[in-house]
């Protein structure tokens, strides 16, 4: 009788997981930090505008979009990682970060890698997780703080990630990028080209006396 509770309460806590999945697919989004030609610093998940003028300089694209949108995966994984983008969030010198990135390449699966490093990318996470602890991950709009092979692996059978890689040979981990990209405003032009400077003209030599051998004066 214990046995059967046991695994009715295993099968019940999957479908849950599986519920909470389907009800909370939002994707992560990429943070943007932008300055502005006054200096002023705004955060926001969406690029700026071309009227803006602002440029970004590093760290583009929203998460899991590198990774779901590989048309090199097979098609069952695509749909998969399309539904359910998988994000790491990662930090320097973080063993439990290595742990769970190794886990999702062993088992094949597509993932989108942001890593947190500086100040700005530390309140970015604050933001999204409601905690700077390290590695956190989403699969679809589920969080998973910290780093559980075991609560990992049920999420992600839960989400219908294959339980052994079915990645092709080719298949190459997208590189990892800032969780927050920095935009720019670029410089105002010049008014007007500076024409180059002339050389100076010659001081005139002065003319030489003459000669008067007798020292006559006047």
């Amino acid at each position: 009788m214990t046995s059967i509770v046991t695994r009715f309460l295993a099968i019940s806590a999957v479908t849950l997981a599986a519920s909470s999945l389907l009800a909370t697919a939002a994707q992560a989004q990429q943070v943007y930090r932008i300055v502005g030609p006054d200096g002023k610093i705004t955060f926001s998940d969406q690029p700026p505008s071309p009227a803006s003028n602002a440029k970004v300089t590093s760290g583009t694209g929203s998460a899991g979009g590198g990774a779901a949108n590989n048309s090199a995966l097979p098609f069952e994984l695509r749909q998969i990682a399309s539904k359910y983008p998988v994000t790491l969030y990662t930090g320097e010198n973080c063993g439990p970060c290595v742990s769970a990135r190794s886990m999702l390449i062993t088992r094949g699966v597509p993932f989108t890698e942001k890593t947190v490093i500086t100040n700005d990318d530390t309140q970015a996470l604050q933001r999204i997780s409601g905690d700077n602890s390290l590695p956190f991950a989403t699969i679809g709009g589920q969080q998973l703080k910290g780093f559980s092979d075991s609560e990992w692996t049920q999420f992600l059978n839960a989400a219908g990630y294959p339980a052994a890689s079915v990645l092709p040979t080719n298949y190459r981990q997208p590189p990892a990028t800032p969780l927050v990209a920095v935009a720019t405003a670029p410089s105002a032009a010049p008014n007007a080209v500076t024409a180059p400077a002339r050389p100076a003209a010659p001081a005139a030599q002065a003319a030489p006396a003459p000669s008067n051998p007798a020292g006559i004066r006047f």
